[in-house]
């Protein structure tokens, strides 16, 4: 025993170990160490969830929390009050759906235009014609303004025109508009004319998709505006510039309501900047999703914002074609040449465009914040002597120079791209660490991916989170940290071998079995630490390489996590003692990354989530786990990145079987719930989107009578099949696995039924004649062709590029020339051409001049003799559609866009 005793005291001061700490009648070893090891994986998931529950909570704090919604009584008459702003979203969204060419979106335009002759009448005499709404209030703002104020309301009817944009979904595509209707407001002192020389522009739109009331898209716009309008009225005497409102119709057309106003409109050779309201779902903060090129507007958003929402990295997302959309925004900057703030309502986003999007989704306190910061914001402007400086010749977004986001709701934040990219030169060779990362990624993408794969095999829906977003957590989350655990602990492990095989080397002092295991896992810690560190440093290069103005957030995980090593943890010299990193480390290195991060990474996970409602753009034509592995892709990628100084930790005491096994337990109940619908994935609040048309096709031609084929198609933009859908209509002899073109996208996998000829359906369909083919004297083959669109005022054709270098429109009746001509690019050999009238009488009878290339006639000999593809739109629904809608489940919802098709749709060709 002397002997025994004498070992210990001259062995080199360490830690005691488990046998000298208790004595043989306390708990054995095994006892002890089994003890530890559940302490130690509990206080790792502790951790884990602390870091989830700091998320959310930031979360909620800077998103979820709406301010009060103000009376007009509180607001005062100058001030902003939701109360009132909602009252006209209620109104326009109680109209149904109202998009261009009917007659209730003349009701809503003519509401903001009549009612101002109209505004001495009573308010009953408005409300007979639901077109007269919208100018109605204008009309009656006008008269209640200000003595000094001018309110100049007009209604705008632009000339037929033609919208070629290269950015985003546009490129290869010609949008024709025509009888459009647009209502512009001008305010400005009356007594300082001089203030109409110099404008900012406000612009929303009042037309929905057909499938829509429009609640959110845009009808809450409106409200804003109008409820802007009237504050205006009461501040403007005291403005040195103009304020133009612009309620456009034709943005869900395409964006051409923009456009006419852009490019045809008297008062836009005034206009510095604009102001773009969106929205792609409904209620929530409206978020500021893209800024630019010129910052001046943004600095002064800053300075007055008192609710401020804003996130650079959604204008990554959107510059990058990560979400295939467009706003009016695209238009101001690539047409108008302007710079200004495009803001958008993200909530909710798996209703957009569909039946759900009402007025009862939109949370009290939505609307109060954009419309106090864009009232202040516009009074500041107005008062500007900046204002008339501002450059009109941006030409897209690769000019802004600037990052913004805000910190909480309270705080805007705005830097220089530059900054965010200091420290790519700060690489650090960390040999196995960096392996133990690359092991992290991907032994979790593979978890995800297998997840993606095996989910439409087991779920009745392939993508069963999106009415519940949060299970998406327990379906990819949970498999993701698990892959990263097991990543991690295996490139450890090599890791700690090569430590251990070096530990002593250089080194005279002599340590003990157990301290040289805990100097070998603390080594162990601090290299994955300082990966950890690496990581981002790579991240941060690579979004500064690409220009990704969200690169800002990887400075909040390499500053302070290297700061806090720096002064916490670093060893000076090598006679410092090693130990393990202090918890404080770790809290203090992730606190503010948790923070900036948290709003971006659940708000663009939800708004990405939301857009899987409509992911297959060509329905069929993606296989059904893409979804999926795009979300859990994504979700990965968060894991990785965030959890990256965490991982370390679940290391201590060999707590991870018992992580694993609580991560195993939390995967099998969300599986448990997605596989036994105990959460259902759809509900009569957010379905799944189908187009559901009646299809005339002229192509193909019924044997027996000579008449075109009549079906009813439908498909799903949501991915999967239609077993449940079919079982509510059975009976009505669908077949599925059908493919069709509609013009504009291509369906590949749907469900078609054959219905007899209805004579009085064919009377509508289009036709299309070839009436001169010949060379002209440049020796370019020239063909004219006249077409009827029916009953159509609404319509897609398509160009073969491969034959077609140019074409020129006119209307046949007066000859006006719609699209003057000029070469056209195509996307896989189609040029696309959308046309829509404003009104319902518009032109339905052309005449069109194609320019063939030089070498087009060799398309006879390689068969693809295939010239023009047209598509017509009617908005009817047929006695045959109606009963088929009638029977679909309530949580399916009609999905509506520009290139969808309408209720009624026929189908016809051209061959050379």
């Amino acid at each position: 025993m002397v002997r025994q005793r004498l070992t210990v005291r001259t062995r080199v001061p360490g830690p005691r170990t488990f046998d000298e700490d208790h004595d043989d009648k306390g708990p054995s070893l095994r006892d002890v160490s089994e003890k530890n090891t559940r302490g130690a994986a509990f206080e790792w998931l502790l951790m884990l969830v602390l870091v989830g529950y700091a998320a959310w909570v930031t979360y909620y704090f800077q998103v979820e929390q709406l301010p009060p919604p103000l009376s007009g009584i509180g607001a005062g008459i100058p001030g902003f009050a939701e109360e009132r702003a909602y009252e006209h979203v209620f109104a326009l969204s109680n109209l149904g759906p109202h998009p261009v060419g009917t007659s209730a979106l003349d009701d809503a335009i003519q509401s903001l235009a009549v009612a101002m002759s109209a505004a001495a009448r009573s308010k009953k005499e408005s409300k007979e014609s639901n077109l007269r709404y919208v100018y109605s209030e204008l009309m009656q703002i006008k008269e209640s303004a200000h003595d000094y104020v001018d309110v100049e309301v007009e209604v705008f009817s632009p000339n037929p025109g033609l919208e070629r944009m290269t950015g985003g979904v546009f490129f290869g595509k010609s949008l024709v508009y025509t009888n459009l209707k647009h209502l512009v407001v001008r305010i400005s002192p009356s007594d300082f004319m001089e203030a109409k020389e110099n404008a900012i522009l406000v612009s929303s739109h009042i037309d929905t998709v057909i499938t829509s009331p429009g609640a959110g898209d845009c009808s809450s716009c409106v409200g804003v505006m109008l409820e802007l309008v009237r504050a205006l009225s009461h501040r403007a005497h005291r403005f040195k510039h103009s304020v133009i409102f612009l309620f456009n119709t034709g943005e869900e057309e395409g964006l051409v309501g923009a456009h006419s106003f852009i490019t045809q409109h008297p008062w836009t050779y005034s206009i510095r900047a604009a102001i773009d309201i969106e929205a792609m779902g409904i209620g929530g903060k409206s978020l500021l999703f893209q800024a630019g090129p010129d910052k001046w507007l943004l600095e002064m958003y800053k300075k007055v914002a008192k609710y401020p929402s804003a996130q650079i990295l959604a204008q990554d997302v959107f510059h990058f074609g990560l979400i295939k959309s467009a706003t009016d925004f695209q238009v101001y900057v690539e047409v108008g040449g302007l710079s200004g703030l495009d803001f958008a309502h993200v909530e909710n986003g798996a209703i957009y465009h569909t039946k759900n999007d009402r007025s009862g989704h939109l949370r009290p306190g939505s609307l109060q914040p954009i419309g106090r910061d864009l009232l202040v914001l516009l009074d500041n402007v107005a008062l500007s002597d900046d204002l008339p400086f501002l450059s009109n010749n941006a030409t897209g977004f690769e000019q802004m120079e600037t990052v913004y986001f805000d910190i909480l709701g309270f705080i805007l934040l705005i830097s220089s791209l530059y900054l965010s990219g200091l420290g790519i030169a700060a690489l650090i060779e960390l040999g196995l660490a960096i392996l133990t990362i690359i092991l992290t990624w991907t032994i979790a993408s593979v978890h995800v991916f297998l997840v993606a794969v095996i989910l439409p095999h087991a779920s009745p829906f392939p993508i069963p989170y999106i009415t519940h977003s949060w299970l998406a957590v327990g379906l990819f989350g949970v498999p993701a940290v698990m892959g990263a655990l097991i990543g991690h602990s295996l490139g450890r492990a090599l890791l700690k071998l090569y430590i251990a095989k070096n530990l002593d080397k250089g080194s005279s002092t002599r340590f003990s079995k157990e301290l040289s295991a805990r100097h070998v896992d603390w080594h162990a810690e601090r290299w994955l630490f300082k990966a950890g560190l690496l990581q981002w440093m790579v991240v941060l290069g690579l979004g500064t390489w690409i220009r990704a103005g969200s690169s800002y957030i990887a400075l909040f995980w390499i500053i302070p996590p290297a700061v806090v090593y720096g002064l916490m943890e670093a060893q000076f010299s090598p006679k410092q003692n090693l130990r393990a990193l202090q918890r404080a480390t770790l809290w203090l290195s992730m606190i503010a990354g948790v923070v900036v991060s948290a709003v971006p990474v659940i708000r663009l996970s939800g708004v990405l989530i939301g857009n899987l409602a409509r992911f297959d753009r060509n329905p069929g034509s993606v296989p059904l786990w893409t979804g999926n592995a795009l979300t859990g892709g994504l979700i990965a990628v968060y894991v990785c990145l965030t959890l990256v100084y965490l991982l370390p930790f679940a290391h201590r005491s060999g707590g991870l079987g018992w992580i694993l096994a609580a991560l195993m337990s939390v995967f099998v109940v969300t599986m448990g719930l997605v596989i036994t619908q105990v959460v259902p994935a759809f509900n009569d609040h957010v379905g799944r989107a189908l187009n559901v048309v009646h299809v005339v096709d002229t192509v193909n031609v019924d044997s027996v009578g000579g008449f075109p084929s009549q079906k009813i198609s439908i498909s799903a933009g949501t991915p999967g099949g239609f077993e449940q859908e079919l079982n509510s209509l059975q009976g009505e002899n669908f077949t599925c696995g059908k493919s069709i073109d509609f013009v504009s996208h291509y369906v590949k996998s749907g469900c078609e039924k054959q219905l007899e000829n209805d004579k009085f359906i064919l009377k509508g369909q289009p036709m299309l004649n070839i009436e001169k083919d010949k060379v002209n004297k440049a020796g370019i083959r020239v063909t004219s062709v006249r077409y009827t669109t029916g009953s159509s005022i609404r319509w897609n054709l398509a160009f073969n590029t491969t034959a077609v270098q140019a074409f020129k429109l006119e209307t046949s009746s007066d000859r006006q020339v719609l699209v003057p001509g000029g070469a056209i690019e195509g996307v896989d050999g189609w040029h696309n051409m959308q046309f829509i009238s404003g009104e319902t009488q518009g032109p339905n009878d052309f005449y069109l001049t194609l320019y063939w290339h030089p070498i087009a006639d060799a398309l006879k000999t390689n068969g693809d003799n295939l010239l023009l593809k047209l598509r017509t739109d009617v908005n009817l629904v047929t006695p045959e559609l109606e009963r088929v809608l009638m029977k679909l489940p309530t949580w399916c919802a009609l999905f509506g866009k520009s290139t969808a098709p309408y209720p009624l749709t026929y189908l016809a060709e051209l061959k050379v």
